[in-house]
């Protein structure tokens, strides 16, 4: 039988002892609540189905995300993203909860109350962080005896793919910004048009592993683990004989890739500025849509349906970028309706005049 004190004004702590488990104990704000838990935690004693929450019920989500962050996160490649959406969730009330005490209707209250200021895609990832530091609690750390609250609930839905082009003029306008803010911006920008590498890529290119004569740039390490050698265009390799040689060894000066995009999206917001400026002196109506909503992985993007467009086949265009899965690749196929109009026709006049 649990033994229940009350522990000062405003608690009561519940004691059980019984043979042949370990002597369980927690402080509760009402003799109801502790009550409750004793009933529960005897009645798994008697059917043999106890575990022992006591490191779970003793950690907070934000010790546990510490841990994660030491353990789990610092090495992953994608560290630092990781890091901030850590951050956020520490700066939540659900971060001072013990992890034993939280539940489904906990984190679905947190993913509804995200929606609201973040998109889908951003409280899917955070979710995806939270389900997989609770399994590693469970797995990895011993903290036995609770289940995955982000297991029970909905998922936000999935985020479609970008399909995100640069419009005529965009890049003319986003190239003009990049040349005034300067540095190694506008190679960046250009070399990410011609070879569609991704921007870390870009920032952890050495000259040691570029070579203008074979027209190659070998990337040790990608995002997917592997090593790829990209090949370059004349127009790749000319942008690379116009930088000036770096002491350190580095093609780009960027600390890393985040400087890269802070740069990116101030030319383009620059462009816009300067767009919106001459239509205001024109008495014309800027196009809503024009240099907005554009991120430099958009770049990317681009380069890829280019390659498509010049008529290279998918496991060509499946070297140059890095795909892992053809799968990856479908949707750069059929971008543009009008592009497959025209190469209709010009199919149609080939047949009619063999007629």
């Amino acid at each position: 039988m649990a033994s229940i004190y009350k522990r000062g004004p405003y608690q009561w702590q519940a004691l059980i002892r019984r043979k042949g488990f370990e002597t369980q104990a927690k402080v509760f704000n009402t003799k109801a609540e502790a009550e409750n838990w004793s009933a529960t935690i005897e009645a798994e004693m008697v059917r043999g189905v106890f575990v022992s929450r006591k490191e779970a019920e003793n950690t907070t989500l934000s010790d546990a995300l510490d841990r994660y962050l030491l353990e789990v996160s610092s090495k992953k490649k994608g560290v630092y993203q990781e890091s901030r959406r850590i951050e956020t969730l520490k700066r939540h009330k659900l971060s001072k909860r013990f992890l034993a005490s939280i539940q489904g209707k906990d984190i679905a209250e947190y993913r509804d109350e995200r929606l609201n200021s973040v998109s889908q895609a951003s409280v899917r990832l955070e979710l995806a962080l939270l389900s997989h530091l609770f399994n590693t609690a469970i797995r990895e750390w011993g903290m036995s005896g609770i289940l995955n609250p982000v297991a029970q609930i909905r998922l936000p839905k999935k985020a479609t793919n970008r399909d995100r082009r640069l419009l005529p003029g965009e890049e003319e306008r986003i190239l003009i910004a990049c040349d005034e803010y300067g540095g190694d911006l506008p190679y960046v920008v250009r070399l990410a048009l011609a070879t569609g590498m991704r921007r870390g890529e870009l920032a952890s290119l050495t000259w040691d592993n570029i070579d203008l004569k074979k027209r190659t740039a070998t990337l040790p390490e990608t995002k997917n683990g592997e090593k790829r050698i990209v090949p370059l265009s004349q127009e790749a390799v000319r942008i690379l004989g116009d930088l000036p040689r770096r002491f350190d060894g580095m093609v780009f000066g960027f600390m890393d890739s985040h400087s890269i995009t802070t740069a990116f999206i101030r030319s383009v917001s620059r462009a816009r500025s300067t767009y919106e400026k001459e239509c205001a002196e024109k008495g014309t109506k800027p196009n809503p849509v024009f240099l907005v909503d554009l991120t430099f992985h958009d770049l990317r993007h681009e380069a890829t349906s280019r390659f498509f467009e010049l008529g290279l086949d998918t496991p060509f265009v499946k070297k140059i970028t890095g795909h892992k899965t053809y799968q990856m690749l479908d949707r750069y196929t059929h971008l543009r309706a009008e592009d497959i109009a025209e190469k209709l026709d010009q199919l149609a006049k080939k047949l009619n005049s063999k007629k």
